[in-house]
């Protein structure tokens, strides 16, 4: 799981209350969603995800009791 620190991706932070990761392509949406709330303590609202290439990202919209900021300061993206 690693983060994805663009200004798109910091934007979506702010407003949307948004995480992107970049994540194993194998892996499928439930795991990456259980390993992300069991990692953080957090609630996952919705997910959406996009293969590229070989690579796999993650939109990963949070429950609005836990900030989205503060899962990007655990991250080292702000």
């Amino acid at each position: 799981m690693k983060p994805v620190t663009t200004e798109k991706a910091v934007r979506m932070i702010e407003l949307n209350n948004i995480i992107t990761i970049e994540d194993d392509r194998r892996k499928t949406r439930t795991e990456i969603k259980k390993e992300f709330e069991d990692t953080f303590k957090v609630k996952v609202d919705k997910m959406n995800t996009l293969i590229t290439g070989n690579r796999k990202i993650c939109y990963i919209k949070l429950n609005p009791k836990y900030p989205a900021i503060d899962v990007a300061t655990k991250l080292g993206m702000i």
